[in-house]
């Protein structure tokens, strides 16, 4: 290769390379160009046309308005509230979904009593029908045309129609009667045969009361099966609790402390499932529940049909009880282990309360009134338990004398100690009787008072509203320990309770024996009110007066009949009289001797010794 070759190859390697060298510098300037005018679009608003614009947005709304009058007129509206009263609850609906969204009892205030009262108010409450139709459209999402009624009988009616098209259509019927809490519901499907459709109902229970600690202990979810068994739980915490059954469900309830939302399908719920939660971290709610039921269609020509009832009001017992489907089972008059005390309160206690109530306006004055009653039914067994007691004391110095003589022996003092009961005709169980009688009643109460709403806001002396604590005093600062099992005041009522019981503790150890065996019981009885004094702090003032006003009275009781109606030195003279018959013991002595006589026997065998 000559030197000619060697310079061309050379210039065409640099012509080359500087033509992409250029090349490659024009495209990275062009990308950089095209990156900011980008940017530049995107933060420079485009100029409009004021002339040409207006006229663009109206032809977009004409169009929009033109694509919504080809819907159906369930699918195209506006959401309003419209309003169904009668004298004793105002029901507000809205017309997107049908559904009830706030629910205000006249006759009812919540604490304080000056602002009213709802059951429950707010978007998260719902009636939700699943229809069989666009792949199970929600009623929630359809906006319905209300006509509202009036009955001949005062009764108050709103019917909501949600037109599908094409021979398709949804009616919701709502009525109320004039003068009560039950609304009657009505679903009416029209070109939609089913068998069954699916009911969503969520409600959120209000801070009504005072305190709403009290009130999440006292809120449960109850159901009512067609074979009226029934059941509940109680919502107490931030954990979930739920419930299913497939079995026929009459009703299922809602309840706080002092009212109660009810959903009712006579022929039955076939299939139930159940959601609950306490709101703690809501100072307005105080838990919420959502149901999920299946609800049976009855068949008609072009129509199907479910009818429902919806219970919105107060916990009044007499009230519950007279719808006669087990509504009144929502008061809780004793559960679980105590169960048994229901049927006290029911068929003895309640209606006294009630009978009294007809004549009497004072709660108060009604509960004085049925403890006395009560003391006088018991006031036999309590006469002989404070005879029992009574010869018991007069026994005494011999019972110290058969200690003295036999010393610790405790089965031979025991023998013995029979014995001399037997001859002087005393019954060592005599004074068990009126706390066995009595025991039921103050365990009765104890359900009773506090789930009484008659109570609600009804004042006594110092005490604003008997359904509650009475506080004479209160702080807000959080003490350890005090304030959890305490709280953060003082009740009146039941620190007079905790020194009744004490009083009544000392009174009844003067005048009754001790047994020196057994020196921890003598402490027993002045413990106990101490620690109960933690619980009664925060219990409804109805319910710690009525215990103070009985100890009060059970210490006049005793005053009176042993000042009165026992005499020791005529019960020392028929005991002498006792000893010169024949003695008869009964069949449970004759056993607890031979009993005794046994375990005699085996002390005296001695265990064979191991010495040679």
């Amino acid at each position: 290769m000559d030197r000619n070759q060697v310079i061309g190859i050379s210039l065409l390697a640099l012509l080359f390379i500087g033509y992409f060298s250029y090349n490659n510098y024009e495209q990275k300037q062009y990308e950089a160009k095209k990156k900011a005018d980008s940017a530049t679009v995107a933060h420079v608003r485009p100029k409009v046309d004021s002339v040409k614009a207006p006229v663009q947005a109206a032809v977009n709304d004409s169009l929009l308005e033109a694509q919504k009058k080809l819907l159906p007129p369930a699918f195209n509206g506006t959401a309003q509230t419209v309003t169904l009263e009668n004298k004793r609850v105002a029901i507000q609906f809205n017309t997107k979904g049908a559904f009830p969204v706030a629910a205000q009892l006249k006759d009812y205030k919540v604490y304080g009593g000056e602002k009213p009262l709802y059951v429950f108010n707010g978007p998260g409450n719902y009636l939700n029908a699943i229809l069989p139709y666009d792949n199970g459209r929600a009623t929630e999402s359809l906006y319905f045309t209300p006509t509202t009624t009036t009955g001949a009988d005062g009764s108050k009616g709103i019917t909501f129609v949600g037109d599908l098209g094409n021979g398709k259509r949804v009616d919701i019927i709502y009525s109320l009667p004039a003068d009560d809490y039950m609304m009657q519901c009505k679903i009416v499907l029209t070109g939609m045969p089913a068998q069954s459709i699916k009911l969503a109902w969520q409600t959120q229970g209000l801070h009504t009361e005072r305190d709403i600690t009290a009130e999440r202990l006292n809120t449960q979810v109850y159901y009512h099966f067609k074979d009226d068994d029934n059941d509940y739980f109680t919502v107490r915490s931030n954990e979930e609790k739920t419930f299913h059954s497939d079995h026929a469900t009459t009703w299922v309830g809602f309840r706080k402390q002092y009212f109660s939302n009810a959903l009712i399908c006579d022929e039955g719920f076939t299939k139930v499932d159940i959601k609950a939660i306490a709101k703690t971290d809501d100072s307005m709610v105080v838990a919420q529940n959502f149901t999920e039921v299946i609800l049976p269609l009855k068949a008609g020509s072009n129509e199907q049909t479910a009818s429902l009832r919806w219970y919105i009001g107060p916990n009044d017992y007499n009230s519950l009880k007279a719808y006669k489907i087990g509504l009144d089972d929502m008061v809780p008059l004793g559960y679980g282990i105590m169960s048994f005390v229901k049927y006290i309160n029911k068929g003895v206690l309640i209606p006294i309360f009630y009978f009294l109530a007809g004549f009497i306006s004072n709660y108060a004055v009604i509960i004085m009134l049925m403890t006395i009653f009560i003391r006088l039914i018991l006031s036999f067994f309590t006469y002989k338990s404070y005879l029992s007691s009574a010869k018991m004391r007069v026994l005494k110095p011999e019972l110290d004398a058969l200690r003295a003589k036999i010393g610790d022996d405790q089965q031979k003092m025991g023998v013995e100690q029979m014995k001399l009961y037997r001859e002087a005709g005393v019954n060592p169980l005599g004074g068990c009787l009126p706390m066995l009688f009595q025991l039921p009643i103050l365990l009765s109460m104890y359900y009773m008072f506090p789930s009484f709403i008659e109570f609600r806001q009804k004042s006594f002396l110092w005490a604003h509203d008997l359904s509650t604590y009475d506080s004479i005093f209160s702080w807000t600062t959080n003490i350890p320990l005090l304030s959890s099992v305490y709280g953060n005041h003082i009740s009146l009522f039941t620190l007079m309770m905790t020194a009744s019981s004490l009083f009544l503790a000392i009174y009844n150890r003067n005048m009754t024996p001790q047994d020196p065996n057994n020196p921890m019981m003598k402490y027993m009885p002045y413990v106990f009110p101490v620690i109960l004094m933690g619980v009664f702090n925060k219990m409804a003032a109805a319910l710690t007066f009525y215990y103070t006003f009985s100890n009060l009275l059970s210490i006049a009781q005793q005053f009176i009949i042993q000042k009165l109606f026992i005499d020791e030195k005529k019960i020392h003279a028929q005991m002498q009289e006792n000893r010169s018959k024949p003695p008869v013991a009964s069949k449970w002595q004759q056993k607890l001797q031979e009993m005794q006589a046994v375990q005699a026997e085996r002390g005296k065998v001695q265990p064979r010794s191991n010495k040679k």
